[in-house]
């Protein structure tokens, strides 16, 4: 049984354990709480969601930055799940968390974690049953959370992905293990 979304416990910068030179752990696994709750919530795979926000990692995290960053490219995606307004928007509606804003993302991990787990349901739903090509469904939704729905759908009908798509594949098959393993530990 998951924990009503009241009592998961929130991994803010003030209460995650202190590393690098921003003063915050960078390691996802620090979200292990969060994202076994939401997984569960949405119905999706913990460790899917735990390796995207590996393969989402590669930039700093910081609420200020993150802001910084949007003044210069308004279209950029916020939050640990980097997950951009239009896919935010579209995966709020009639979820628990329809009445938040996507300006909330930088300063709310949970609520990132949440929307990335609910996307990954809903492309989940999205997926044909049958895929031809030589992808896991795990792989599938991962390569849809990059590329987009039809994308994803593309590559289940046997589209080779290209080099963004294919260098993200290799990040998530790279960190699979790493998120299993914290998953299971956390």
């Amino acid at each position: 049984m998951t924990a009503p979304a009241s009592s998961v416990p929130s991994a803010s910068p003030t209460t995650s354990q202190s590393t690098g030179s921003t003063g915050v752990n960078p390691d996802p696994a620090k979200f292990v709480p969060q994202v076994v709750a939401r997984s569960h919530e949405a119905g999706v795979d913990p460790q899917l969601v735990l390796a995207v926000l590996y393969n989402e990692d590669y930039k700093p995290h910081d609420p200020q930055l993150e802001r910084s960053w949007q003044q210069l490219k308004p279209d950029a995606a916020f939050g640990v799940a980097n997950m951009h307004r239009a896919t935010f928007d579209d995966t709020r509606r009639g979820r628990p968390f329809a009445g938040r804003d996507w300006q909330e993302l930088p300063d709310d991990p949970d609520l990132a974690i949440e929307a990335e787990a609910w996307y990954l349901h809903d492309l989940a739903a999205q997926l044909p049953a049958k895929h031809v090509g030589q992808y896991t469904t795990d792989e599938l939704l991962a390569l849809g959370y990059n590329a987009g729905p039809g994308t994803m759908k593309a590559f289940a009908r046997g589209t080779a992905p290209g080099t963004q798509a294919r260098a993200y594949l290799e990040n998530l098959r790279a960190n699979w293990a790493k998120a299993g393993a914290a998953v299971k530990n956390g």
